[in-house]
């Protein structure tokens, strides 16, 4: 076939676009493997039932969570976010589902449907307190926090939970990962001041300046921060337990850098 004039243009521009390295990008195949994931016919219905409520597409793309990653989803519970993490790093990848020991009595039940029959091959399960937590040095892609980075700050008086530092779980997680990695933080806002630990005992919810100087503390930078969850109309005084907010309540997504060396 001969190819002249403004179609031999077009040829020559489509096919530098494949093989120039310049304009390689991972993101299609990002974006696919995102897709795909949510898409899987072997998901639980329960879980494709809370995608859109989630906004667990938006969330993993502004994570940029990729196929090959190795990640830690930080008080997986039942494995909501585990499974998607699992279907997009794929058989390359890794996701290490973290619970702690009343995470894990809390989600029993999920976690044992969750791993059933080896279903997430890829998926490495560690439950131990954050105190006894060891993840090998510069070994992470990413870390998610998913309504979870307040129960850090959670002491409950009837001793079902070990108090645990937040300052001592992120520096384990600035150690553990490789220099660029993230830590993509989603919670439910508190109303700014107050001691922590009580709003997070009476509430379960987070101011997220504390947030941020947790983890300007422990070595990280803010690189992003995200209004998809947001719902303005929430009144942050009310328990995210309460039937009126239950579901609704306003939510901040951060995005944390490990910057270098």
């Amino acid at each position: 076939m001969r190819i002249t004039g403004a179609l031999f243009a077009i040829a020559a521009v489509a096919l530098a676009g494949a093989t120039d390295p310049a304009h390689a990008t991972s993101e299609p195949d990002a974006s696919v493997a995102i897709d795909s994931a949510l898409a899987s016919p072997d998901r639980p219905e329960a879980d494709q039932a809370q995608d859109e409520r989630r906004k667990a597409r938006e969330l993993l793309e502004f994570a940029g969570i990729e196929p090959g990653m190795r990640v830690l989803d930080a008080f997986a519970a039942s494995g909501y976010y585990t499974e998607l993490l699992s279907r997009i790093v794929g058989p390359a990848g890794e996701v290490i589902a973290y619970n702690n020991p009343a995470y894990a009595r809390f989600a029993a039940k999920g976690i044992e449907a969750r791993y059933a029959n080896d279903r997430l091959p890829n998926v490495q399960q560690i439950t131990v307190d954050v105190d006894k937590l060891e993840l090998p040095p510069r070994s992470l892609d990413a870390v998610i926090f998913v309504m979870s980075f307040h129960d850090l700050y959670w002491r409950p008086s009837d001793g079902s939970w070990v108090p645990t530092d937040p300052l001592q779980m992120l520096r384990k997680l600035h150690a553990a990962l490789k220099v660029g990695g993230v830590v993509i933080v989603q919670d439910h806002v508190a109303v700014p001041g107050g001691d922590a630990a009580k709003v997070v005992d009476t509430l379960h919810r987070i101011d997220p300046e504390v947030v941020r100087r947790d983890f300007k503390a422990a070595g990280f930078a803010l690189e992003a921060e995200s209004p998809m969850l947001a719902h303005p109309e929430d009144d942050h005084t009310k328990g995210v337990f309460d039937p009126a907010v239950r579901g609704r309540t306003d939510q901040f997504v951060f995005k944390f850098r490990r910057p270098g060396p």
